[in-house]
C-alpha cells in the first residue's frame, strides 16, 4: 500500500524516536509515510514536544513554499537536451518537469528506456526519477512519432466499454 503524505500532528499522533542525529517521526496512523528528520548534534538536548514543534513547522514552511511556486511544467523543446548527466549525484537527471520517451525492448528480457540519445535501463531511469520522489507522475503511451505532442486524452474506464459491446 502506497503511504500519504505527512500533515502536522499532534503529540498523540505520532511516536518520535532517535537514531544518532536524526529524529523518526511514526504516525499511529500506518498509512501515513515515516519521517526521517535530520536535526544534527542538537537532537540528544531536544525534547519530544520541541522536536514536533520544528517537524510540525518546517511542514508548514514547506506547503508555504508549494503554494507560491508556479504550476507550469518545463518541458524541453524538441531538438534540446531533456536530460543531463551529474557528475556531483552520478546519475542522469531530467532539465524539467516533462520527458519525451521511447520504451525498447532489447530481445533479451530487458526494458531500455531512450532519451533524447541515451539508453537507460530500468534502473537508472529508476534513480532519476527519484529526483521527483514524492511527486506523482502520469504517463501516457503515444506512437513513436507522436511523442512531441500532448494527446488528447479521455477519463474511462476501458472495461465499460467492453461491457457494452
Amino acid at each position: 500500500m502506497r503511504t500519504k503524505r505527512p500533515r502536522p500532528a499532534s503529540p498523540d499522533e505520532v511516536r518520535i524516536t532517535r537514531e544518532g542525529d536524526t529524529a523518526i517521526v511514526e504516525y499511529a496512523d500506518s498509512s501515513i509515510r515515516v519521517v526521517h528528520l535530520q536535526i544534527g548534534p542538537t537532537l540528544p538536548a531536544m525534547t519530544d514536544a520541541e522536536i514536533l514543534k520544528m517537524y510540525n513547522e518546517a511542514l508548514e514552511a514547506r506547503a508555504e513554499v508549494a503554494a507560491g511556486v508556479d504550476p507550469t511544467l518545463t518541458e524541453i523543446p524538441p531538438g534540446r537536451a531533456q536530460i543531463e548527466y551529474s557528475e556531483r549525484s552520478d546519475q542522469w537527471v531530467p532539465r524539467g518537469q516533462v520527458l519525451r520517451c521511447h520504451v525498447e525492448d532489447t530481445g533479451d528480457g530487458q526494458t531500455v528506456i531512450w532519451i533524447d540519445d541515451v539508453a537507460l535501463g530500468m534502473q537508472a531511469f529508476g534513480r532519476m526519477l527519484r529526483v521527483y520522489a514524492g511527486r506523482g507522475m502520469r504517463v501516457a503511451f503515444v506512437e513513436e512519432d507522436e511523442v512531441a505532442y500532448e494527446p488528447e486524452i479521455a477519463v474511462r474506464d476501458p472495461d465499460d466499454e467492453e461491457e457494452a459491446r
